[in-house]
């Protein structure tokens, strides 16, 4: 049972800890890298492809915060 316990503990840390206090912002990176991964596998040269996707993501969600503040 204490081997059990520790295991929900730490697949709820890191799921806390992954999606935090805004689950969309996760979702916006990880789709980020499998677009970045599958266009890197088509030979694309996709590395500029990243920082747009964190930009938008850090944006969107403080967009959100500031409009449920208000």
């Amino acid at each position: 049972m204490i081997v059990w316990r520790f295991i929900k503990a730490f697949v709820r840390f890191w799921i806390d800890y992954i999606f935090g206090d805004d689950w969309t912002v996760a979702v916006l990176i990880a789709l980020g890298l499998v677009v970045t991964w599958r266009l890197l596998e088509a030979g694309v040269n996709a590395w500029w492809l990243l920082p747009p996707v964190v930009i938008a993501a850090a944006v969107q969600s403080l967009y959100r915060a500031v409009m449920r503040e208000r």
